[in-house]
């Protein structure tokens, strides 16, 4: 995590690299419930970071209401199999579809506040998924 959160920081001090930004290495279920970050996104990525049911339990505490999460995909086009629709509504997620842009990636929208229990204390997600 540090070998990663490194290179983050350094390619932050390229020519060219977006301003204003801070690399934080955590947990993303610990830093989720941090209040300056909870809840305070329009917008959040991943990509390899684990399962559909961990990446978006990880991620949806980081949005706001009508925020969006997009994920990069394997190239398979099955998605049903991969983000079920009653695991994500517990979250508070809806999946809009996959969509391709040379590569694929799943949008989800947030559509309603999130339990406080989500996510889970470290690595339940991964050992428990919701779907």
């Amino acid at each position: 995590m540090i070998k990663r959160s490194n290179f983050l920081s350094e390619a932050l001090a390229w020519p060219g690299a977006p301003e204003n930004c801070e690399v934080i290495t955590a947990r993303a279920e610990e830093a989720a419930r941090w209040p300056e970050l909870d809840g305070q996104f329009d917008l959040v990525t991943a990509r390899s970071f684990g399962p559909p049911a961990v990446t978006a339990e990880c991620a949806v505490r980081f949005l706001k209401v009508g925020g969006v999460l997009i994920v990069s995909e394997p190239p398979s086009d099955r998605t049903e199999d991969r983000w079920n629709p009653s695991g994500l509504g517990i979250l508070g997620l809806k999946a809009q579809g996959r969509s391709r842009y040379g590569a694929g990636y799943e949008v989800l929208v947030k559509i309603r506040p999130t339990d406080k229990q989500f996510p889970r204390p470290i690595g339940t997600p991964k050992k428990k998924p919701l779907f």
